[in-house]
């Protein structure tokens, strides 16, 4: 092997490690990233299964309880029924504010933070 060639092969050796070197970091980068989103999703599926357990409990006191006052379970489930619709429209008209503008920055920062 000649003196002229060698630098040339260490050059190809230096590049291809690089890009081996920026391949594994990209799986890390993307390992990190899906570790912590799916650590986070299934928080909040914990978080929403035991608010929605809660939820069904103040809905069923709520229903016997105000349909003891107004003399009537049918009126008490209508009412409660409403109030959990009143809810829903508010976080329809809200979505963007509530969903959007919380997840897309989360992710962002999830996937594309630096901590170099």
């Amino acid at each position: 092997m000649s003196e002229f060639t060698r630098p040339l092969e260490d050059l190809g050796k230096d590049a291809a490690e690089y890009v081996d070197l920026r391949v594994n970091d990209l799986k890390l980068r993307t390992v990190k990233g899906l570790s912590m989103t799916l650590g986070k999703l299934l928080y909040m599926l914990l978080v929403l299964f035991v608010v929605s357990l809660v939820l069904t409990a103040l809905a069923i006191g709520g229903v016997l309880w105000i349909g003891e006052m107004v003399g009537s379970y049918a009126g008490g489930a209508a009412i409660v029924g409403g109030v959990f619709l009143l809810v829903l429209a508010i976080l329809i008209l809200l979505r963007k504010k509530l969903f959007r503008n919380t997840f897309v920055p989360m992710f962002i920062k999830l996937f594309f933070d630096d901590d170099k």
